[in-house]
Formats: structure tokens, sequence, C-alpha cells
């Protein structure tokens, strides 16, 4: 079978998207979406995503990491998804979505794409860092120059340390001066990435919980390029959180399974 998949990146995070809705993809094959993330001998992604039908939402998002599994919430990918759902005309400048971790908001404007998080209210501290699960799983280490860390040794030692080792956890290295820098580990890809949005999320929280800003509206500075992170906390709970960045088409292939 020949099937069309889209290319798109989000701050450098970058995806395999397939229009899935007659449910012809083999979810269980993580071979096949193992081999189509491959850099080299693949298409090359961080992960691979599948637009679903939904009964209630707009359509239901389904994402698995480069390794061929199916993971937790991807915030880039999931703003890629929703550029795409405009793209085939499932959604204009607003939708709802069903991803793993629940129903998610969206919107497209000229300044791109935001979502919808969940609320946050479990933030856990172990020695100096921080633990958020902001729909995926994220540790935050914040550092001096974040430029100087070996992102994927120190990441990958943090990484596969217990608790985490079973489960994984994706590891933040913010920096914050007059500006919050950010370089992320991600499970599942088992190296740094570009970019990454639930990170982002996780890592203004983080410096918001911590007393580091006072602002709720937070610019990180990505390998891949800018996020914004805006939030409202009340009573020890970050609501109404939304991840805002640009989003692009790459380009539009085929290959057969």
């Amino acid at each position: 079978m020949v099937m069309e998949f889209y290319k798109y990146q989000a701050t450098g995070n970058d995806f395999i998207i397939i229009d899935d809705r007659e449910n012809n993809f083999d979810i269980h094959d993580s071979s096949l979406i193992k081999s189509l993330c491959e850099r080299k001998m693949g298409i090359g992604a961080d992960g691979l995503i599948l637009l679903r039908n939904h009964n209630g939402y707009d359509f239901r998002m389904t994402y698995f990491n480069c390794d061929g599994f199916e993971s937790t919430l991807c915030g880039n990918g999931a703003r890629c998804i929703v550029s795409f759902a405009n793209l085939l005309g499932i959604v204009r400048q607003q939708a709802t979505f069903m991803a793993i971790d629940g129903v998610h908001e969206a919107s497209i404007t000229d300044d791109g794409v935001s979502i919808k998080f969940q609320n946050i209210q479990n933030i856990d501290q172990k020695n100096k860092y921080l633990i958020i699960d902001s729909g995926s799983p994220h540790l935050v280490n914040i550092v001096d120059n974040v430029d100087k860390i070996n992102v994927n040794l120190e990441g990958a030692r943090i990484r596969n340390m217990e608790p985490y080792k079973t489960e994984g956890i994706n590891i933040n290295f913010i920096e914050h001066d007059d500006y919050v820098k950010i370089r992320t580990y991600e499970r599942g890809i088992e190296s740094e990435t570009l970019s990454c949005g639930t990170g982002a999320v996780a890592s203004a929280i983080a410096l918001y919980h911590l007393g580091f800003i006072e602002e709720n509206i937070v610019s990180l500075i990505t390998k891949g390029g800018d996020l914004s992170v805006m939030f409202e906390e009340f009573n020890g709970m970050y609501r109404n959180i939304w991840l805002t960045g640009a989003v692009n088409l790459v380009y539009i292939g085929e290959f057969e399974c």
C-alpha cells in the first residue's frame, strides 16, 4: 500500500503526519514507524503523528516517538497537527481535538499555532530539580550557562537514574537572565531535540513556581526558534495554559508499506 505523508516542523521539532481517518495505518507496527523516522535510511523525524476521526471532536491525535512506540503528549506535534487539520479543511481558526491526555483547544493566528494544555497542580521538588507533568513528564534543571551543557551526555545520565529509568523522563536545562533559553533531552528520541513544546511549558511554570519570574507570559529561546507560554496561577494550580509558536509544512511525499 502506498501512503501519503506530510512533513511538518515546529521550531525545529519535526514530524511525519498522516491523514489516517480511514484507519489504514497499523499502529502496532513499531518497526515501520521507527524506520520511517530514521534519518539516514528513512524520511527522518522526531516522531510520527496520525490524524484520526473522533466522535464529538474535530479529530484525534495519535503520537509516536521515533522509537516506534506511542507516547504521551507532544506539544509541538499538537501544534503541527492543528495546522495539518486546517490544511485538510477539517478546522479553520479554532479547533478542539482529543490527545492521549484528554481534550485540547487550539487556535491559528498570525502569531502561529497555539494549543491549550491541561491544568497543572502537582509539582515535586527533588534536590535541585523540579518535576512537572505538562502532558509528558519533565525534569527542569536551572543552570548558569546552558550553551556549555553537554545535553546528550548529562540528559542521558539523569534520564537513566532511578526512579526515571523505567518510564523515562524529559530533561530540560534552562538559563534565566534577561531572557529564558532552554535545551531539552527527550525520552523516546534519546537525544537533544531542537525544541520541545511540553518542555517549554514545564520550564516556564517552573521559573514562576520558584520565584525567578513574576510575569505569566514567558518567551523561551530554543535551538529551533522562539516559543511563548501563557498561563494563570490560582491557589497553586496552573490553568489556562497556552503554548504558541510557528509551524511550517516542509514537504509532501509517499512511502510504501
